[in-house]
């Protein structure tokens, strides 16, 4: 129905809705003329769902709509006074009761207390008259009844909402409820569809975070969407009350508790003086161990301690857990207790846990008042257990912690330039940056202070500041040299991505020197100690790929070589080894052997919670699918990109994926704007990798929409200045550049670009660009030379790496064919083509490559683009709003999903119904569905 691009706003209602674009075109689909479905609809959820503003902004756009929206709200205090519901709902409507006939005007009147009355009104009377005046007024405007928390209405009020509900046959009448929980309330039409909201995704929770005030940052941010849940009330309202400074949200006792916080807070309080101790001390542990938490209580077997908590609905008690209902009851609970009782339950399930040292650790830190280098040190195994499982976030929350209880500054510098590594590992750049600060504050060691500058360069890379990273790296090799030849090495690593992304020479420029003087000896610095002399050579082997992948790249994959990049190792070094290998591939046009590493590599990084690893390979590897066809695991991999970058607010890789699928979308000829805020999100002038990865799709977007001048514009500045915007990627959309060129116009301007590119490839290109390049001059050629390039683009077996491109090469070449009067020739490779764009779903050119079959003299079902299309002779963007149109949206709604104005619509359709024979919106779903 309605997509929510701007999903952060307030949307004119007073509350943001973030991640329910689905939910609310379901809320408001019962509302639509031309809606065939049930007219009325039941929202569930638990309290802070997000069940008040998902109504409030369905009514929002149905009065925008002109509907005549009649709300109320159950009021547990009112639900014993009757008709108290009804009079609030139908309270807009009171001037019309005048038109009623008097049989149905006194009940009503009866009822609401207008008029005195001898005896109670007739109960199916008014349940007529209610219905009656509903009716009649959505006779001149459509209608709907909203009402919340419909589980405190008055039982008679919600007897004749029933019975309404039962009765509605009006069209122009539309009935939207919510109520509290999972089961339906009782006297709602048990026949009324229910939409259950659960819990928001991870990448929702973070954009509703980040639409608040002043969200946290570092572990606070991690720490506050692992606590609600994915609850959007509980992440507005844990924001709140989080420190400022970043801390724990455990140490934010005095911050002032929202209105539900402080329902939930005077529920505890009522409760027994047992009771209460025994929440608290399930509130201070995160497990909600039941055994656990009872024997620290003082409570042993005794559950009954547990049941007035249970009656107030704060928890739920199975046979061995403590559940808290809602992610603020916790927080209610630990946050009003006095310091000195929150201290003492953190000491006794400590001493609860003497067989589990990470839980009694954790509690002994909680216990802790100062620094206390026993605590500190067992926390720091804590962070090593967890390290060795996979778990980067709980290793680096743990010596962070570690950090915190060390009483000499070099222990506490020393974890914290290991949670800082962890942290790194883990993805989370600024947790990465603030731990940095607090390095620099307490140490002048050169390798820790280089350790700690690799792991701020990065964070400050994929936040987008590429010349700072680069700058803060250089400095710490310039003037504090690290001893240790492999925190050298782990800094030149570091500053080869960031020179990819910022595409910029003089970054690239020192890295072979700056390799060549790294020498690895004896582990002198704890946090590359594991760095051995297999997985330090694979990682200057990536280093030489990236500055300079013609050179070295596809040498470094020559299995003559005897490379180790293709040599299985054990362990740790395994993962560098997929990662190092994924990488070459990725710069050498391996693209097969590039996602075959990457995909090893990402499922033991999503095993052991360490994604953030792999955050610079995460695009690549989405280029990688969407280049070898595989474009259903490109679809979840941006998805995990972007969840990712938004978790973990990685600026340019953000970007990335939003580029990536709109070219994706347009491939499929589907139109995803990418928005003018994507142009500005980062500094494209030191980001260049994400400038080209704009400039492609947004050109992508506009050959698809027909409009070739702004495709051109776009391609053309990957060459601005007649060399490359970017080492890599300009080189690799040549050919699209060139084809953009040919259709309007200007192969002279091209050709230049096309001998750039030639010459940034080099004597001995890979076989990808000798493809390109050969497809490229093709177009661009008009001489009879032309068909020695269009063979060389198609007759190699390598070829098959990348479909969709030689696709492009075949029809391209058929259409030179077809062209020179040799239709014969040109059939095969069209038929190919066809096959390839039509398995694919690239809609455009299979519509494309059908069209120059029928030319060809091939009739019948070889021709059509994919099966039967009714919709193949629109274009993408006519195809998509006359799909939108055939779901039942209205102009209006899909000016809003598509960012283009209901005229724009309009006259979209007007051109689309005589294509497609109909007359009248009602028969596109049957055109859809015989299709």
């Amino acid at each position: 129905m309605v997509s929510l691009q701007r999903e952060s706003r307030d949307d004119g209602c007073g509350t943001p809705l973030v991640g329910r674009a689905a939910e609310l075109g379901r809320v408001l689909a019962p509302g639509r003329p031309d809606w065939r479905g049930p007219r009325d609809l039941l929202v569930l959820g638990e309290a802070g769902a997000g069940k008040t503003a998902l109504l409030e902004t369905a009514a929002h756009r149905l009065r925008q709509a002109g509907t005549l929206v009649l709300r109320a709200r159950g009021n547990e205090a009112e639900s014993r006074f009757p008709f108290a519901g009804l009079h609030q709902l139908l309270l807009p409507l009171s001037g019309e009761l005048g038109g009623l006939p008097e049989h149905l005007r006194a009940p009503l009147e009866a009822a609401f207390g207008t008029v005195a009355a001898p005896r109670p009104p007739d109960p199916m009377l008014l349940r007529i008259a209610v219905l009656t005046l509903v009716t009649r007024t959505a006779a001149r405007r459509p209608v709907a009844l909203v009402v919340d928390d419909v589980q405190h209405f008055d039982r008679d009020s919600a007897d004749v909402l029933g019975f309404v509900t039962r009765r509605l046959a009006d069209p122009g009448v539309t009935v939207l409820l919510a109520a509290r929980g999972h089961v339906p309330p009782p006297r709602v039409n048990a026949e009324t569809p229910v939409l259950t909201l659960g819990l928001l995704t991870e990448r929702a929770a973070t954009r509703l975070l980040d639409a608040q005030l002043r969200p946290p940052v570092g572990r606070a941010r991690l720490e506050l969407l692992r606590q609600a849940r994915g609850n959007p009330l509980a992440i507005i309202e844990l924001c709140r009350a989080a420190d400022r400074s970043g801390a724990p949200l455990e140490g934010v006792a005095e911050a002032r508790l929202s209105r539900l916080q402080e329902t939930f807070a005077a529920r505890a309080r009522e409760l027994p003086d047992a009771t209460r101790r025994a929440l608290l001390y399930a509130a201070a542990d995160d497990h909600g161990d039941l055994a656990t938490i009872t024997r620290a209580a003082g409570h042993g077997a005794d559950l009954g301690v547990w049941r007035p908590a249970e009656e107030a609905g704060l928890v739920v008690i199975t046979a061995t857990e403590v559940e808290f209902r809602h992610p603020l009851v916790r927080s209610a609970v630990y946050r009003t207790a006095p310091a000195q009782s929150r201290r003492q339950a953190h000491h006794d399930l400590a001493a609860a846990l003497e067989d589990e040292p990470e839980r009694a650790a954790w509690h002994r830190a909680g216990a802790c008042l100062g620094p206390d280098e026993s605590v500190a040190a067992a926390l720091e195994e804590v962070a090593e257990r967890a390290a060795r499982r996979g778990g980067r976030f709980a290793a680096a929350r743990a010596l962070e912690r570690a950090a915190e209880c060390s009483p000499a500054d070099h222990d506490r510098a020393r974890r914290y330039v290991r949670a800082l590594g962890a942290a790194d590992r883990a993805g989370d750049p600024r947790w990465v940056r603030e731990l940095y600060e607090r390095v620099t504050r307490l140490s002048r060691d050169p390798d820790m202070l280089g350790a700690a500058a690799c792991g701020a360069g990065l964070a400050l890379s994929m936040g987008a500041r590429q010349r700072e990273a680069f700058g803060l790296m250089a400095s710490a090799l310039e003037h504090r040299p690290p001893r240790d030849g492999r925190v050298t090495l782990a800094l030149v690593s570091v500053m080869a991505a960031v020179a990819f992304q910022s595409g910029l020479p003089e970054m690239r420029r020192p890295l072979p020197g700056l390799l060549a003087e790294v020498r690895i000896g004896p582990a002198v610095s704890a946090p590359f100690a594991e760095m051995d002399g297999l997985a330090c050579e694979l990682v200057g082997k990536v280093v030489l790929a990236s500055a300079d992948p013609v050179a070295h790249a596809p040498a470094l994959l020559d299995p003559a070589a005897r490379t180790p990049l293709r040599e299985p190792a054990e362990g740790a070094a395994e993962m560098t080894r997929l990662l190092a290998l994924g990488a070459v591939a990725w710069y050498a046009d391996e693209s097969d052997l590039c996602v075959e590493s990457f995909r090893a590599a990402f499922a033991g990084l999503r095993a052991g919670e360490a994604m953030g690893s792999g955050a610079t390979c995460l695009v690549p590897m989405a280029a990688a699918l969407i280049d070898t066809g595989r474009w259903g695991e490109a679809d979840a991999m941006l998805e995990e990109a972007a969840a990712v970058a938004a978790v973990h607010r990685l600026e340019h890789v953000a970007v990335d994926v939003r580029a990536l699928r709109a070219t994706l979308a347009a491939l499929r000829g589907r139109h995803e704007p990418l928005g003018d805020d994507a142009w500005t999100a980062v500094d494209l002038a030191e980001n260049r990798a994400t400038h080209a990865h704009l400039l492609r799709a947004a050109a992508a977007q506009a050959e698809a929409a027909g409009d070739l001048e702004d495709a051109y514009r776009h391609l053309r500045a990957l060459y601005d200045d007649g060399t490359a915007l970017h080492y890599v990627l300009s080189m690799r959309s040549i050919v699209e550049l060139a084809a953009v060129a040919r259709r309007t116009g200007r192969q002279e301007e091209a050709a230049p670009l096309v001998e750039a590119a030639r010459a940034e490839a080099g004597p001995r290109p890979t076989a990808r660009m000798a493809l390109l390049l050969h497809h490229a001059t093709a177009l661009l050629d008009d001489s009879p030379d032309a068909e020695r390039h269009f063979r060389l683009a198609i007759v190699n077996p390598a070829a098959q790496q990348w479909p969709l491109q030689r696709a492009r090469a075949r029809l391209d070449y058929a259409r030179w064919l077809r062209r020179r009067r040799r239709p014969l020739e040109a059939r095969p490779l069209l038929s190919a083509a066809l096959e390839t764009f039509t398995r694919l779903g690239a809609r455009a050119p299979a519509e494309q490559a059908a069209a120059e079959l029928r030319a060809s003299g091939v009739s019948g079902e070889s021709a059509r683009a994919s099966g039967d299309d009714p919709l193949a002779s629109l274009t993408a963007q006519q195809q998509q709003i006359v799909r939108l149109a055939a779901e039942g949206l209205g102009n209006r709604e899909i000016a809003e999903r598509l960012m283009l104005s209901p005229r724009t619509i309009g006259s979209h359709l007007y051109q689309a119904f005589p294509k497609l024979g109909v007359s009248s919106r009602h028969q596109l779903r049957d055109i859809l569905e015989r299709g």
